[in-house]
C-alpha cells in the first residue's frame, strides 16, 4: 500500500499523541493537587478531584491503546511487518508503563503503602518514555514524508 492511503491514520495518531501528552500533563497537575490535599489538608474537593484524575487516566489508557492499534495497523499495512525502527520498543514501553501505572493506581490504599511510591515512580519513568516515543515517532514520520 502507498502512504497517501494511510495519511488519515497518521493524522489520527498525531492528534492522539498530542492528547496523550496533554492528558499526562493534566494528570501531573491533578496528582500534585491530590498530594497537596493529603499532605496539608485544606479545602480541596477531594472526591471530585480524585474522580477527575481517574477519568483522565482512563482517557490516557484509551489513547495509548489507540496509538498502539494505529502503529500496528499502519506499520503492517505500509511495510508488511513490524520492527523497522526503535519506535516499536519505545511504544511498547509506553504501553506497559501506562498499564502498570493504571494498575498501581488501582492498588493505592492505606493498607498497601507500596502502591503510591510505585505509581509515582512509574509515572516519572513514563515521562522519559514519552519523550523517547515522541522522538522516535518523529524520526519515523520523517521517513514517511521524505522524498
Amino acid at each position: 500500500m502507498h502512504l497517501p492511503s494511510f495519511l488519515w491514520l497518521w493524522r489520527i495518531a498525531a492528534w492522539a499523541m498530542g492528547f496523550t501528552l496533554l492528558a499526562y500533563a493534566v494528570q501531573g497537575i491533578l496528582g500534585w493537587r491530590l498530594r497537596s490535599r493529603r499532605v496539608a489538608p485544606a479545602f480541596v474537593p477531594w472526591k471530585e478531584l480524585r474522580s477527575l484524575h481517574v477519568f483522565v487516566g482512563w482517557i490516557m489508557v484509551g489513547l495509548v491503546g489507540l496509538l498502539l492499534a494505529i502503529g500496528i495497523v499502519g506499520t503492517l499495512g505500509h511495510f508488511g511487518s513490524l520492527g523497522h525502527s526503535w519506535h516499536l520498543p519505545a511504544g511498547l514501553t509506553v504501553v506497559g508503563l501506562v498499564l502498570a501505572s493504571a494498575w498501581s493506581a488501582h492498588r493505592i490504599h492505606p493498607l498497601r503503602p507500596w502502591a503510591r511510591p510505585l505509581h509515582l515512580s512509574l509515572n516519572a519513568t513514563l515521562m522519559v518514555a514519552l519523550v523517547w516515543v515522541s522522538w522516535s515517532g518523529w524520526t519515523v514520520v520523517q521517513k514517511y514524508i521524505s522524498p
